[in-house]
């Protein structure tokens, strides 16, 4: 399916209007596809593995601002510390630590976003209230010492379901989190099923795939 250019003009401008960040998620999309939005002036995609991101930073243009958004691994780090723009889904201090030993090997202040878990699925990854308090407040020196990292804010992914008032809820636990403190200038939550609520509930980066590049692949 060719990229739907007429749903992403509509969603690049009402997203500029509103002071709202797109990241175009092309996950088990073709560079072509890519190239096309590309060419249209957008520049912040989205990938949730490694491999393929890696695959797609040495074919497409050096333009691009690459976010990964999927589970990272910490043996994996090394691979995307070089270029990535922004990585969304950091669950642990551990990770931390090793994108900032990456980011001091590869001379770069990494930006990266603490993922929280909001939904009630157990299959997806993220910190949980307390989680999050160890890492800013209790170990708030240890993370403050780590010179090649920037915390820019919080993600999060909502339940799938049909039932908007739980969305709505979770995105709201969410953006209470994200109130409390005030360096972050970054929450990102909401997809293309559910990116209409998140963006009522205070979100200013949303993640959209399939309502641009049509339904994905398995892969």
């Amino acid at each position: 399916m060719p990229v739907n250019k007429e749903a992403y003009q509509k969603l690049i401008q009402d997203f500029n209007e509103n002071g709202i960040s797109l990241v175009a998620v092309s996950k088990t999309k073709p560079a072509s596809d890519i190239l096309a939005l590309y060419e249209m002036g957008h520049r912040d995609f989205g990938e949730n593995y490694v491999q393929e991101l890696a695959e797609k930073h040495k074919q497409l243009p050096t333009e691009i601002r690459w976010h990964f958004i999927g589970h990272l691994q910490s043996n994996k780090v090394k691979t995307i510390a070089p270029f990535v723009h922004l990585i969304h889904g950091v669950d642990s201090l551990k990770l931390l630590k090793e994108i900032n030993k990456q980011g001091e090997k590869n001379n770069r202040v990494i930006d990266v976003l603490l993922q929280v878990h909001i939904a009630l699925e157990e299959t997806k990854f993220g910190l949980d209230e307390k989680e999050l308090k160890e890492i800013l407040n209790t170990n708030s020196d240890l993370v403050y010492e780590m010179k090649n990292i920037r915390i820019r804010g919080l993600m999060g992914m909502a339940s799938l379901t049909d039932d908007a008032n739980k969305i709505r809820n979770e995105f709201k636990f969410l953006k209470s989190l994200f109130d409390n403190y005030p360096s972050f200038n970054i929450i990102s939550m909401g997809m293309s099923s559910d990116y209409k609520i998140a963006i009522e509930e205070g979100s200013n980066m949303v993640r959209i795939g399939s309502l641009i590049f049509g339904q994905r692949e398995s892969n």
